[in-house]
């Protein structure tokens, strides 16, 4: 069954106006819908990435240039993501269309994931 990557992309600022009790309460919704989504036995993976800038990398003739990112003025960040198995984009959708992250003003890429052959498979 084919695998797809849900990409969780959300502004921090819709966030940061939250009281620690309204937090835990968002935190709730997207447990109890990663968990109907364990239910439906299409979860197989899911991360939060953390509250830092990260790191970006591009190539410039042979030298890699480091820079912090993203950028403070992006508005949109990439906040986790989702790993599912569905028999197609139709079907992540359905999936999809309850999740907590569109409440906060987010938005989901989903992407099908080409899995890549191992050395000796």
């Amino acid at each position: 069954m084919p695998k797809y990557m849900l990409l969780l992309h959300d502004n921090p600022a819709s966030f940061s106006k939250l009281s620690p009790e309204e937090m835990q309460k968002v935190i709730q919704k997207y447990i109890a819908w990663g968990q109907r989504m364990q239910n439906a036995g299409v979860l197989r993976d899911r991360n939060k990435l953390v509250d830092d800038n990260g790191k970006v990398l591009r190539k410039s003739g042979s030298d890699v240039r480091i820079t912090d990112g993203p950028y403070s003025e992006t508005k949109e960040v990439l906040g986790g993501y989702y790993t599912v198995e569905a028999e197609n984009y139709d079907a992540i959708v359905d999936i999809v269309r309850d999740s907590p992250h569109f409440d906060f003003g987010g938005t989901i890429e989903v992407r099908q994931i080409e899995e890549m052959r191992r050395p000796g498979n």
